[in-house]
Protein backbone atom coordinates (compact mmCIF):
# COMPACT_ATOMS: atom_id res chain seq x y z
CA UNK A 1 0.00 0.00 0.00
CA UNK A 2 1.35 3.32 -1.12
CA UNK A 3 2.81 5.43 2.44
CA UNK A 4 4.36 7.89 0.72
CA UNK A 5 4.59 10.47 -1.93
CA UNK A 6 7.80 12.30 -2.70
CA UNK A 7 7.38 15.23 -5.52
CA UNK A 8 9.54 17.15 -7.25
CA UNK A 9 9.13 21.32 -7.14
CA UNK A 10 10.14 23.00 -10.40
CA UNK A 11 7.95 21.12 -13.38
CA UNK A 12 5.98 19.02 -11.07
CA UNK A 13 3.75 21.45 -8.68
CA UNK A 14 5.17 25.03 -10.75
CA UNK A 15 6.33 26.31 -13.60
CA UNK A 16 8.49 29.73 -13.67
CA UNK A 17 6.41 30.83 -10.22
CA UNK A 18 2.96 30.00 -11.51
CA UNK A 19 0.98 26.98 -9.88
CA UNK A 20 0.38 24.33 -12.66
CA UNK A 21 -3.01 23.54 -13.20
CA UNK A 22 -4.46 21.26 -10.70
CA UNK A 23 -1.31 21.33 -8.46
CA UNK A 24 -2.54 22.74 -5.41
CA UNK A 25 -5.73 20.65 -5.24
CA UNK A 26 -3.90 18.02 -5.76
CA UNK A 27 -1.24 18.15 -3.15
CA UNK A 28 -4.49 18.75 -0.80
CA UNK A 29 -6.02 16.16 -2.03
CA UNK A 30 -3.09 13.73 -1.14
CA UNK A 31 -3.05 15.37 2.74
CA UNK A 32 -6.45 14.85 2.85
CA UNK A 33 -6.13 10.93 2.25
CA UNK A 34 -3.37 10.81 4.85
CA UNK A 35 -0.45 10.18 2.61
CA UNK A 36 2.96 11.39 3.78
CA UNK A 37 4.64 14.15 1.64
CA UNK A 38 7.96 15.41 1.14
CA UNK A 39 8.78 17.65 -1.21
CA UNK A 40 12.48 17.28 -3.24
CA UNK A 41 14.52 19.63 -5.09
CA UNK A 42 17.73 19.86 -7.05
CA UNK A 43 17.82 23.91 -7.32
CA UNK A 44 20.55 25.60 -6.29
CA UNK A 45 19.80 29.21 -6.72
CA UNK A 46 17.51 29.38 -3.76
CA UNK A 47 18.12 28.48 -0.09
CA UNK A 48 15.67 25.77 1.67
CA UNK A 49 13.96 28.61 3.27
CA UNK A 50 13.29 30.32 0.23
CA UNK A 51 11.78 27.21 -1.79
CA UNK A 52 9.36 27.02 0.85
CA UNK A 53 8.69 30.72 1.28
CA UNK A 54 8.04 30.52 -2.75
CA UNK A 55 5.76 27.10 -1.97
CA UNK A 56 3.48 28.53 0.72
CA UNK A 57 2.77 31.93 -1.51
CA UNK A 58 1.62 29.69 -4.41
CA UNK A 59 -1.26 28.20 -2.31
CA UNK A 60 0.63 25.28 -1.06
CA UNK A 61 0.27 23.92 2.37
CA UNK A 62 4.05 22.86 3.27
CA UNK A 63 5.64 22.66 6.11
CA UNK A 64 8.88 23.59 6.17
CA UNK A 65 10.32 20.02 7.45
CA UNK A 66 8.68 19.22 4.59
CA UNK A 67 11.34 20.48 2.23
CA UNK A 68 14.50 18.43 1.24
CA UNK A 69 17.07 20.50 -1.00
CA UNK A 70 19.98 18.96 -2.26
CA UNK A 71 21.92 22.22 -0.79
CA UNK A 72 20.97 21.45 2.46
CA UNK A 73 22.39 17.84 1.99
CA UNK A 74 25.63 19.45 0.55
CA UNK A 75 25.46 21.42 3.97
CA UNK A 76 25.05 18.68 6.00
CA UNK A 77 28.36 16.81 4.87
CA UNK A 78 30.12 19.55 4.86
CA UNK A 79 29.43 19.93 8.45
CA UNK A 80 29.97 16.65 9.06
CA UNK A 81 32.65 16.02 7.47
CA UNK A 82 34.48 19.29 9.06
CA UNK A 83 35.39 20.71 5.64
CA UNK A 84 35.96 24.57 4.31
CA UNK A 85 34.18 24.85 0.96
CA UNK A 86 35.43 26.76 -2.33
CA UNK A 87 31.42 27.74 -2.80
CA UNK A 88 31.41 27.58 -6.71
CA UNK A 89 27.39 28.57 -6.78
CA UNK A 90 24.62 30.84 -7.46
CA UNK A 91 24.42 34.21 -5.07
CA UNK A 92 20.73 33.20 -3.97
CA UNK A 93 22.30 29.95 -2.24
CA UNK A 94 24.71 32.15 -0.18
CA UNK A 95 23.24 32.57 3.02
CA UNK A 96 22.75 28.32 3.24
CA UNK A 97 26.76 28.28 3.85
CA UNK A 98 26.98 31.91 4.94
CA UNK A 99 28.64 30.17 8.56
CA UNK A 100 31.21 27.98 7.11
CA UNK A 101 35.03 29.04 6.98
CA UNK A 102 35.57 29.60 3.44
CA UNK A 103 39.29 29.62 4.50
CA UNK A 104 41.97 27.54 2.79
CA UNK A 105 39.77 25.22 0.99
CA UNK A 106 39.55 21.80 1.07
CA UNK A 107 36.74 20.81 -0.97
CA UNK A 108 34.73 22.23 -3.97
CA UNK A 109 30.86 22.86 -4.00
CA UNK A 110 29.61 22.84 -7.47
CA UNK A 111 26.19 23.96 -8.23
CA UNK A 112 24.16 25.95 -10.72
CA UNK A 113 25.86 28.99 -10.62
CA UNK A 114 24.74 30.71 -13.20
CA UNK A 115 26.72 33.61 -14.49
CA UNK A 116 29.77 32.51 -11.86
CA UNK A 117 29.97 29.49 -14.49
CA UNK A 118 32.88 31.30 -16.15
CA UNK A 119 36.82 30.47 -17.00
CA UNK A 120 37.71 32.23 -14.00
CA UNK A 121 35.64 30.30 -10.96
CA UNK A 122 35.73 26.78 -13.06
CA UNK A 123 39.63 26.88 -12.96
CA UNK A 124 39.70 28.16 -9.33
CA UNK A 125 37.62 25.36 -8.54
CA UNK A 126 40.77 23.23 -10.48
CA UNK A 127 43.13 24.80 -8.92
CA UNK A 128 41.54 23.06 -5.45
CA UNK A 129 41.00 20.14 -6.98
CA UNK A 130 44.38 19.56 -7.79
CA UNK A 131 45.36 19.75 -4.56
CA UNK A 132 43.41 16.99 -3.59
CA UNK A 133 39.94 18.67 -2.28
CA UNK A 134 37.03 16.55 -3.39
CA UNK A 135 34.16 17.97 -5.82
CA UNK A 136 30.95 18.07 -4.55
CA UNK A 137 27.81 18.56 -6.19
CA UNK A 138 23.99 19.19 -5.54
CA UNK A 139 23.09 16.51 -8.19
CA UNK A 140 24.43 15.74 -12.31
CA UNK A 141 20.79 17.49 -13.99
CA UNK A 142 21.58 18.14 -17.85
CA UNK A 143 19.22 21.00 -18.10
CA UNK A 144 16.40 22.50 -16.20
CA UNK A 145 13.26 24.25 -17.87
CA UNK A 146 12.67 27.78 -17.27
CA UNK A 147 10.24 30.49 -19.09
CA UNK A 148 9.50 27.72 -21.73
CA UNK A 149 13.06 27.05 -22.86
CA UNK A 150 15.63 24.32 -21.61
CA UNK A 151 18.44 26.08 -20.08
CA UNK A 152 22.32 24.49 -19.04
CA UNK A 153 22.01 23.24 -15.45
CA UNK A 154 24.89 21.85 -13.33
CA UNK A 155 25.41 18.49 -14.75
CA UNK A 156 27.83 19.70 -17.80
CA UNK A 157 30.12 21.61 -15.46
CA UNK A 158 30.51 18.53 -13.23
CA UNK A 159 31.32 16.39 -15.92
CA UNK A 160 34.40 19.36 -17.11
CA UNK A 161 35.80 19.45 -13.62
CA UNK A 162 36.00 15.79 -13.25
CA UNK A 163 37.42 15.40 -16.76
CA UNK A 164 39.95 18.04 -15.97
CA UNK A 165 40.49 16.92 -12.10
CA UNK A 166 41.09 13.39 -13.15
CA UNK A 167 38.43 13.00 -10.31
CA UNK A 168 34.65 11.65 -9.23
CA UNK A 169 32.60 13.97 -7.69
CA UNK A 170 30.17 13.30 -4.95
CA UNK A 171 26.78 13.76 -5.72
CA UNK A 172 24.61 14.64 -2.53
CA UNK A 173 21.24 15.61 -4.17
CA UNK A 174 19.16 13.52 -6.78
CA UNK A 175 20.01 11.08 -8.33
CA UNK A 176 22.18 9.78 -5.52
CA UNK A 177 20.45 7.12 -3.87
CA UNK A 178 22.00 8.80 -0.57
CA UNK A 179 19.35 11.47 -1.12
CA UNK A 180 16.56 9.26 -1.66
CA UNK A 181 17.06 6.98 1.52
CA UNK A 182 17.58 9.91 3.28
CA UNK A 183 13.93 11.36 2.42
CA UNK A 184 12.52 7.71 2.72
CA UNK A 185 14.07 7.34 6.62
CA UNK A 186 12.62 11.32 7.11
CA UNK A 187 9.05 9.54 6.31
CA UNK A 188 9.30 6.66 8.03
CA UNK A 189 8.51 4.63 5.24
CA UNK A 190 10.51 1.84 2.99
CA UNK A 191 11.21 1.89 -0.91
CA UNK A 192 8.22 -0.36 -1.65
CA UNK A 193 5.83 2.17 0.41
CA UNK A 194 6.69 5.31 -1.75
CA UNK A 195 6.02 6.92 -4.73
CA UNK A 196 8.41 9.71 -6.72
CA UNK A 197 6.92 12.37 -8.98
CA UNK A 198 8.96 13.95 -11.41
CA UNK A 199 9.29 15.62 -14.66
CA UNK A 200 13.25 14.68 -14.93
CA UNK A 201 13.42 11.22 -16.37
CA UNK A 202 16.58 10.32 -15.39
CA UNK A 203 17.59 12.10 -11.69
CA UNK A 204 14.17 11.68 -10.25
CA UNK A 205 11.96 8.79 -12.19
CA UNK A 206 15.08 6.34 -13.59
CA UNK A 207 17.31 7.17 -10.31
CA UNK A 208 14.02 6.25 -7.71
CA UNK A 209 13.12 3.24 -9.58
CA UNK A 210 17.12 2.25 -9.02
CA UNK A 211 16.44 2.40 -5.20
CA UNK A 212 13.06 0.48 -5.20
CA UNK A 213 10.76 3.75 -5.21
CA UNK A 214 7.46 3.07 -7.40
CA UNK A 215 7.84 6.40 -9.62
CA UNK A 216 6.12 8.40 -12.07
CA UNK A 217 6.77 10.66 -14.64
CA UNK A 218 5.08 13.91 -15.73
CA UNK A 219 4.80 15.42 -18.92
CA UNK A 220 5.23 18.98 -17.34
CA UNK A 221 8.04 20.92 -17.11
CA UNK A 222 11.53 19.64 -18.60
CA UNK A 223 9.79 16.23 -20.07
CA UNK A 224 10.32 15.86 -23.57
CA UNK A 225 8.54 12.77 -26.16
CA UNK A 226 10.24 9.83 -25.72
CA UNK A 227 11.32 10.30 -22.22
CA UNK A 228 9.25 7.35 -20.85
CA UNK A 229 11.19 5.27 -22.76
CA UNK A 230 14.19 5.70 -20.41
CA UNK A 231 11.96 4.62 -17.40
CA UNK A 232 10.89 0.95 -18.14
CA UNK A 233 8.57 0.32 -15.30
CA UNK A 234 7.90 3.78 -14.43
CA UNK A 235 4.44 4.90 -15.01
CA UNK A 236 3.58 8.30 -16.76
CA UNK A 237 0.96 11.04 -16.61
CA UNK A 238 0.20 14.49 -17.91
CA UNK A 239 0.59 16.01 -14.62
CA UNK A 240 0.32 15.58 -10.64
CA UNK A 241 -3.86 16.32 -10.92
CA UNK A 242 -3.77 13.54 -13.26
CA UNK A 243 -2.20 11.07 -11.48
CA UNK A 244 -3.34 12.07 -7.84
CA UNK A 245 -7.23 11.09 -9.21
CA UNK A 246 -5.64 7.78 -10.54
CA UNK A 247 -3.93 6.73 -7.29
CA UNK A 248 -6.55 7.73 -5.11
CA UNK A 249 -8.79 5.67 -6.73
CA UNK A 250 -6.64 2.89 -6.84
CA UNK A 251 -5.72 2.98 -3.17
CA UNK A 252 -9.69 3.36 -2.39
Amino acid sequence: MLKAVLLDISGVLHEDGAPLPGAVAAVARLQAAGLVLRFVTNTSRKTGDRVHADLRGMGFEVDREQVFTAPAAVRHYLVRHGLRPYLLIHEGLEPEFADLAGDDPDAVVLGDAESRLDYRHLDEAFQCLQRGAPLLTVGTNRYFRQQGSLHLDVGPFVRALEYAADTRATVLGKPAAGFFRAVLDDAGVTPEQAMMVGDDVDCDVAAAREVGLGACLVRSGKYRPGDEARAPGAECEDGLAALVTRLLAREA
